[in-house]
């Protein structure tokens, strides 16, 4: 009888933990899912040649060296 209970008791409590992680708010809320989501809206708005360069331009402008020539272009 208390080998039931032992066997029971421990699946329950699996069982609970289970549903507990399963129930959890952020398990689905992936946080790369909305930037990939955004670069993809992005790329597929820029369908001409001239478009996907002025995305470039902009990409890199942001992370680009102060000192670059180019950068200081695209600021003016």
């Amino acid at each position: 009888m208390i080998d039931y209970f032992a066997l029971a008791l421990g699946h329950g409590l699996i069982a609970i933990a289970l549903l507990r992680l399963v129930l959890r708010e952020g398990l689905d809320a992936d946080p790369l899912i909305g930037s990939i989501t955004s670069e993809a809206a992005d790329n597929r708005k820029a369908t001409s040649v001239a478009g996907r360069n002025e995305a470039r331009r902009a990409k890199g402008s942001d992370a680009g060296d102060p000192d670059d020539p180019r950068a200081q272009a695209a600021n003016r």
